[in-house]
């Protein structure tokens, strides 16, 4: 049966034989309690006003460029795809994908298709969702009217099976959120007529068919995949009376409960190796589990247990200025955006999180109820999130999560702490390392709360394949790139040739210092096989050593690389590195090695690319790279400060090296013999010695 009786096909769309306004007429009195009761709460209007000053000024302002065609679309804005909107075009490129059966493309050929994630991003129609926002916070049925306008467009110029708008299962599915949600903003509109919710309610049921017979198993079963049963279980919880909705929402279920399993390691680490990747899937289960609640759909503890220790990780790589540092892959792309956030601002995830669980420390990382969750809980969300007491996470400061490969070393929990990030972990996921880069045993740092050495970021996927490979290159993240080749050759704009391996060989952390001792074997393929070792040690509060040991037997050409974030940073003849952060502090570099290390500054080259940074999906900017090389043969050791000072224009400190019988220094002495840092020995793995 349909939503009110038999039902028939016309044009692949199911049609129920009740009158159209009947149907909707159904739909807006049966369907508020399966909702999200924020999106469909009669009072968000008053309370945004009261509660969250400046939304609703944010949210109209988006509206109205949307409604003159003007799309801001992850780091592009004011994006124009023509009048009427021209669904299949790049308009960066101007290429426009053909109209043909969604098996003859190839979304990842940008000389057909153009970019391909600017053309999804504009068809997963998140940006309806804005529309709807600015309805219920205005009433003003001009964004009902843009509503029903671009969808109508949209049914015309994309039928089932047809274009680049079908090439994909998880850009249908979410698209079905998309649609599901914008339903439910425009439900009292008259915009929303019982012909359009039934155009609307067909193209979804080809949309999710579509979606069932080409689930993404195999080709990418990673978000892809817990992505599109989400919106398979969107359909088989919004509209229960389709007769394919039980089947819908159960298959919805199996895949989101295995997959929690499978894609979440042990220790909450995402198994592709990003933090963008993780925020999504975190969103993902976040949705399941509230609409589970909504429908009293009991969900194994376990899949919420998974859902907590993800948001646990986030809460150790958090910046202590309340960023999240980019690791792999980040797109700017979110499940569902219910707010302006740039990539590395998780509030709105943290908030959300604090409402389902409970959790002050996720409060804590929220800094307040945010806009997000009234979409999402309405007015008992964001009591929920008030009546915690919020509090930095009673876990020490430093940690190993020895799953994923990454060692976390800060000083306290505090918004001007220190704080170092090191990556031991894959390349990626054991299926695909697509969304991995060639950044193993690379660094993050932040000092007094700023981030200083950074990942370099991703900037584009299939547009320019020159620029996709340097940002997941080697040679854009602080680590050693041996006789300039990196850690895993490109295969293609989401694989690599060959999977090399990290591991942890030791972490020990105490109240005096904390020590992570970590290995790849990257460089094991070249002629002469080289193995990279890094040892970091946390002096707290205070400062880092960094110990590389590169064993091999031949000459070799060894950079030691540090990407900053754009700032000034300088070196001299002597070594030394200076940069200069936010409100006047610094962080200071030098490295002791016993042969000549040649220091350079590199920020904004082309030819060869190096010295860029890219805080989202199609931006980029230039950014210093510190590098230190040498041509030599090994083995070699390289020991580097790293020294954060309150003044970036203050003295260097006092410090050298000690020498050893082995290939480079043996330890560091700090102020005059107060403070030893040994590095053979009994303390082979990295001895801290406090006088």
């Amino acid at each position: 049966m349909g939503l009110g009786g038999s039902s028939s096909r016309r044009n692949g769309f199911i049609v129920d034989t009740l009158p159209p306004e009947r149907l909707l007429d159904r739909f807006r009195q049966r369907s508020a309690a399966r909702f999200f009761p924020g999106a469909m709460g009669p009072g968000a209007r008053a309370l945004v006003e009261s509660r969250l000053p400046g939304t609703r000024d944010r949210v109209v302002a988006a509206a109205d460029d949307i409604c003159r065609s003007r799309f801001d679309l992850l780091g592009y804005r004011g994006l124009s795809f023509g009048e009427p909107v021209d669904w299949h075009l790049d308009p960066l490129s101007g290429r426009r994908a053909p109209l043909v059966h969604w098996s003859r493309l190839d979304p990842l050929d940008p000389l057909t298709v153009g970019d391909k994630k600017i053309v999804w991003e504009l068809n997963r129609h998140q940006w309806l969702v804005r529309l709807g926002q600015a309805y219920q916070l205005t009433g003003d049925e001009r964004y009902a009217e843009a509503f029903a306008r671009y969808v109508n467009e949209w049914l015309r110029a994309n039928p089932p099976g047809l274009g680049i708008n079908w090439t994909s299962s998880l850009e249908l599915a979410l698209r079905i959120i998309s649609w599901c949600w914008a339903l439910f903003l425009f439900r009292s509109s008259l915009a929303l007529s019982g012909d359009l919710f039934v155009q609307m309610l067909g193209a979804m049921c080809a949309h999710a068919a579509h979606v069932e017979k080409n689930l993404s198993y195999y080709f990418s079963p990673n978000t892809h995949l817990t992505g599109e049963a989400l919106g398979l279980f969107y359909m088989g919880v919004m509209f229960p009376e389709l007769p394919m909705a039980g089947r819908w929402r159960a298959l919805g279920t199996r895949i989101l409960v295995e997959q929690s399993e499978r894609q979440v390691l042990e220790d909450g680490v995402y198994f592709e190796q990003s933090s963008g990747y993780q925020r999504y899937t975190i969103e993902i289960y976040l949705h399941f589990l509230i609409l589970a609640g909504r429908i009293g759909l009991a969900v194994a503890p376990e899949v919420a247990n998974r859902v907590r220790r993800m948001l646990d990780f986030l809460l150790a790589i958090r910046r202590p200025d309340g960023s999240i540092p980019h690791v792999g892959d980040a797109d700017g792309g979110w499940l569902l955006p219910l707010d302006e956030r740039s990539p590395d601002d998780f509030r709105g995830l943290f908030s959300n999180a604090a409402a389902v669980f409970g959790r002050p420390d996720y409060a804590w990382a929220a800094a307040g109820p945010m806009s997000e969750t009234l979409w999402l809980l309405g007015a008992a969300g964001l009591d929920a999130v008030e009546a915690l007491r919020p509090e930095p996470p009673s876990t020490t400061p430093s940690r190993l999560f020895a799953d994923g490969g990454y060692a976390v070393m800060r000083s306290d929990w505090g918004p001007h702490g220190h704080q170092l990030i090191l990556d031991a972990g894959p390349l990626g996921c054991g299926t695909s390392d697509g969304h991995g880069h060639a950044d193993l045993l690379s660094i993050q740092v932040a000092a007094f709360g700023a981030p200083y050495l950074v990942d370099a970021g991703t900037y584009c996927y299939t547009a320019d394949r020159e620029w996709r490979d340097f940002f997941r290159s080697t040679a854009a993240h602080s680590t050693v790139v041996v006789d300039g080749v990196g850690q895993a050759i490109p295969a293609g704009s989401f694989r690599w040739d060959g999977r090399p391996r990290a591991r942890v060989r030791r972490w020990r952390s105490t109240t005096a210092f904390d020590l992570v001792d970590a290995e790849h074997d990257a460089y094991q393929r070249l002629p002469d096989p080289v193995l990279h070792r890094r040892r970091v040690i946390f002096v707290k509060p205070r400062y880092w050593v960094v110990v590389d040991d590169l064993q091999g037997a031949a000459e070799h050409q060894v950079e030691l690389c540090f990407q900053f974030g754009p700032m000034p940073v300088t070196v001299d003849s002597a070594l030394w590195a200076r940069a200069e952060g936010p409100g006047g502090h610094g962080l200071l570099v030098r490295p002791f090695a016993s042969v000549p290390l040649k220091p350079e500054v590199v920020e904004g080259e082309i030819a060869p690319i190096r010295g860029w940074v890219s805080s989202n999906y199609g931006r980029r900017e230039p950014a210093p790279i510190l590098i230190y090389s040498a041509v030599t043969r090994l083995p070699l050791r390289i020991a580097t400060l790293l020294f954060p000072v309150e003044d970036a224009s203050a003295g260097f400190p006092d410090v050298c090296a000690l020498g050893g019988d082995g290939p480079g220094p043996a330890g560091l002495v700090l102020d005059r013999g107060l403070e030893w840092i040994g590095f053979e020995g009994p303390e082979a793995s990295g001895g801290v010695t406090l006088r």
